[in-house]
């Protein structure tokens, strides 16, 4: 039914203009750049790291970074307290990030991708109970549920994504509803259900191709704010335990040692600011290049 109704993407330019155009978003190629870089660091890391990032060596401990007069290029980033290689678990630190931007966003995209569409297209009772939902959500706040569920269960990576997964669905409802509401109104939806398809058929072949796009800039926001919201649980030390290479527990680690080893806190909190801001650019750029003014913008 969708290769013979036409859609509303039928009116979007060419696909090469459109992939031409995508290029001139200054926001989606340094955000996705940025990304894209970090992504094969974390994936070579095995690679490139120059150490093992959990083997400690206590004769090393807090050397500076090769830029300090007692660096050395053995350790180019330095050594934390243990004597670990800084650099090494830097690297390895960016799987931890990517890891749980990635879940938290998939894990919260499904359940408020169902919910969001579930309301949109049915409308009545279910887009009530949706909204109850979305309120009772919105009543919870997420830093501290999330901090009273590790402390009682205890922090591990994999109960870290489950509950971020679990508080995080809410704007994926929001947006999946109001976009499920405005695609079911258009004809092609009504020639579908005219045309006898089922209701699964419709919504999977019809309605969600439709809403993909705000299905995708809503997962690079919250995936950004899960990264976030990791490191903060670690920092408080209810997150990623040690000797995982957190850049959150990194930054928690080196409290003690913030007004004498400067670099071990700016060091992990710094590649922190870049994988956020390179992710909110990527999801900035994604909302204009799929906004209908796309082609207007440079």
């Amino acid at each position: 039914m969708s290769a013979e109704i036409a859609s509303p993407q039928d009116a979007a330019p060419p696909a090469g203009g459109r992939k031409r155009s995508w290029l001139r978003h200054r926001s989606l190629v340094i955000g996705g750049g940025i990304l894209a870089a970090i992504i094969l660091v974390a994936l070579l890391a095995p690679l490139i790291s120059p150490h093992d990032p959990y083997a400690q060596n206590l004769a090393r401990r807090t050397v500076p970074p090769v830029w300090y007069a007692k660096g050395t290029w053995e350790h180019p980033l330095g050594t934390d307290a243990l004597g670990r290689d800084y650099l090494s678990r830097t690297i390895y630190g960016a799987r931890i990030s990517l890891l749980i931007g990635g879940a938290v966003a998939l894990l919260s995209g499904l359940i408020g991708t169902a919910l969001g569409v579930a309301a949109g297209y049915f409308g009545g009772r279910v887009d009530l109970v949706v909204t109850f939902l979305i309120t009772v959500r919105l009543a919870l706040p997420v830093i501290l549920v999330a901090l009273a569920a590790v402390a009682v269960l205890g922090g591990s990576l994999p109960l870290v994504i489950l509950v971020l997964g679990l508080l995080k669905w809410d704007r994926f409802v929001v947006v999946m509803r109001s976009a499920t509401q405005k695609v079911r109104s258009f004809d092609f939806v009504s020639a579908a259900r005219s045309a006898g398809a089922s209701t699964p058929r419709i919504i999977w072949r019809e309605v969600l191709p439709n809403v993909v796009p705000f299905l995708i800039v809503t997962a690079t926001l919250e995936a950004a704010s899960a990264i976030l919201l990791e490191a903060a649980l670690s920092f408080l030390g209810l997150g990623v335990q040690p000797p995982l290479p957190s850049w959150g527990l990194m930054i928690s680690e080196a409290k003690p040692y913030m007004f004498f080893s400067f670099w071990m806190i700016a060091i992990p909190g710094t590649c922190l600011a870049i994988l956020i801001f390179a992710v909110n650019m990527l999801g900035d750029g994604l909302r204009d290049a799929i906004s209908p003014d796309a082609g207007d913008k440079s």
